[in-house]
């Protein structure tokens, strides 16, 4: 059974193919954070999507 590739390896592969592989963070939406894959809306203080369960990303 395969094992899942870390997240390193993944990056190089898409980068090493034309894609863009830096860190996302929140959007910001007047005074709320913004999550970029569902586009939920959350207090400032916010460390994880409450809708979809996306984290920002840190490298």
């Amino acid at each position: 059974m395969a094992s899942a590739p870390n997240d390193t390896v993944f990056d190089e592969f898409l980068s090493q193919r034309g894609h863009e592989t830096a860190s996302v963070g929140w959007q910001q939406n007047y005074n709320k954070l913004q999550c970029p894959e569902c586009m939920g809306l959350h207090d400032t203080d916010a460390t994880e999507c409450s809708v979809c369960g996306w984290t920002p990303r840190t490298v």
